[in-house]
């Protein structure tokens, strides 16, 4: 179990880096944002499920972690900040690089806490942001970024990677998060 997650881990980090993803969405944006979301919500679980020892010696408290989270992600969202980011390849690896370090705190705080109800309080807390962040940049009624990275508006790509981000960020973090719940309610009714 642990070597097929670090595999799939690996595997997928290759994929988001070396397969065209700008080419095949025909835009920037949705690419970025299947990049990010891997980087936050698909690769780290597996890490820390392949990597447990580890993952519990760099684990802090769940809601520390999703607390931490919260402020990268809304952080490199903002226009200015995405802007450095996109025209920058310092800005581009320090982005993806927090992004990565967020998103293994978070499932180490979570996952490997003493207590899963206060993971799943982290993970959910995680899944409500995400869906409000996802749904913010797909109603946004202009192309939030496009003046700012020097790119022609184009809101349908930044709606299909906020779909992105509402499509695997919520799912993600809303079932790992009711699974823990379910595992605190199991020990509870177990030890009355």
């Amino acid at each position: 179990m642990r070597g097929a997650a670090l595999i799939s881990a690996l595997a997928l980090a290759a994929f988001i880096w070396v397969m065209p993803l700008e080419a095949w969405f025909g835009a920037a944006f949705p690419a970025h944002m299947l990049r990010h979301m891997m980087l936050v919500a698909v690769i780290p679980p597996l890490l820390v499920l392949g990597a447990p020892r580890l993952a519990d010696r760099i684990a802090p408290a769940p809601m520390i972690a999703a607390a931490i989270e919260f402020v990268l992600v809304w952080a490199w969202h903002l226009p200015a900040v995405h802007g450095f980011a996109f025209l920058s390849r310092m800005g581009f690896a320090f982005e993806q690089g927090s992004f990565l370090l967020a998103g293994i705190l978070v499932w180490a705080g979570c996952l490997r806490a003493g207590q899963p109800l206060m993971g799943a309080g982290g993970l959910l807390l995680t899944s409500m942001h995400m869906t409000l962040l996802g749904a913010l940049i797909v109603l946004a009624p202009r192309d939030l970024y496009a003046e700012i990275c020097g790119l022609a508006p184009d809101l349908s790509a930044q709606q299909s990677g906020g779909l992105l981000m509402l499509g695997i960020g919520t799912p993600v973090y809303l079932v790992a998060g009711l699974i823990l719940t379910a595992r605190a309610l199991g020990r509870t009714e177990a030890h009355p």
